[in-house]
């Protein structure tokens, strides 16, 4: 296993800093369109976030501002910053409090398991409540859309950031799918921090790893996006559907601005397929490949770098 000298790994880990938010702000263009949709509001794609058509649900947020997934993924990250560690339950009372004080763009199935009474103190058991209640066959993208920090976090050691994705997750998620999903992310972006990446014939022999499910859905990975149907209603927020818009860009996009705008101009669940491609295309290429505007146009860039230099400073 060859490592990378220290100055490329922070490169890649500011890439999944900026990836994430950028693919989230930029992705919120499209979310819960249809291609149709798409094309008509954006006939010349989306070149800027100054560009996002301001409708009822997208006019509540400022250009060049993330939605919820970001703001779940910063509830991990200061937990991580205050504790310089993984505390499950400081991370659920996080993520209650934020929903609680107006919280914006929740989802339906994390909603319903934070409103649970005795949530904070009992996440795990809300969490499989709700799973058991929708008969065991409720896996949303909830989970990995705010998964790639806990990528990040002690990097290093493959076998504690799978632990790690697995408490996160089911704080909110308990279906394996969702689980394994944060788990195959770790794989990737572990990869790219330590200079063995997982190359694409490598996936069958990881998915066999995991939930069986995870394999018969995104194998084999068309290199056509459009194949993918990221618009699909009834799918629109799978967890396996956003894995594989990830994947796609991970393995097909030319270079981190392609992928993120090829994802984003399939609409469904774009701001969550965008901050998981945008995630895993932020380390695999790392921010100084990432295009200035993108950067530079996101309304809270300055505390997302203050974030990257507490989260360097915990090591």
């Amino acid at each position: 296993m060859g490592y990378f000298c220290q100055m490329e790994v922070s490169n890649r880990i500011k890439g999944v800093f900026f990836g994430q938010a950028i693919g989230d702000a930029l992705g919120l263009a499209t979310e819960f369109m249809s291609k149709e949709e798409v094309k008509e509001h954006y006939p010349n794609g989306v070149p800027h976030y100054q560009d996002i058509v301001q409708d009822k649900h997208r006019s509540r947020w400022t250009a060049g501002d993330w939605t919820d997934d970001t703001e779940q993924w910063l509830c991990i990250l200061n937990s991580i910053l205050e504790h310089g560690e993984i505390r499950p339950l400081d991370i659920a009372s996080r993520m209650h409090s934020w929903m609680i004080n107006g919280g914006m763009g929740i989802g339906i199935s994390t909603y319903r398991v934070m409103s649970l009474p005795q949530y904070t103190e009992f996440p795990y058991k809300g969490s499989e409540l709700v799973w058991k209640m929708k008969g065991k066959n409720l896996a949303p993208n909830g989970a990995l859309m705010r998964n790639s920090i806990v990528c990040l976090y002690q990097y290093q050691d493959l076998n504690l950031v799978l632990d790690h994705c697995d408490k996160i997750a089911r704080l909110t998620h308990h279906d394996p799918r969702c689980v394994d999903c944060c788990k195959v992310m770790a794989h990737l972006i572990h990869g790219e921090l330590t200079g063995s990446p997982v190359a694409f014939d490598s996936l069958k022999s990881l998915f066999s790893t995991y939930d069986s499910r995870i394999a018969e859905y995104i194998l084999p990975l068309s290199a056509d996006i459009t194949q993918l149907s990221l618009d699909e209603h009834q799918s629109v927020g799978y967890t396996l559907k956003a894995l594989a818009a990830g994947l796609w860009a991970y393995y097909h996009a030319e270079d981190f601005e392609d992928g993120i705008h090829q994802i984003v101009m399939e609409g469904g669940d774009a701001d969550t397929n965008g901050c998981i491609a945008g995630s895993l295309l932020g380390a695999k290429y790392g921010f100084e490949m990432i295009p200035g505007y993108l950067v530079n146009g996101l309304l809270q860039k300055d505390e997302l770098l203050s974030y990257l230099d507490d989260f360097r400073a915990i090591g």
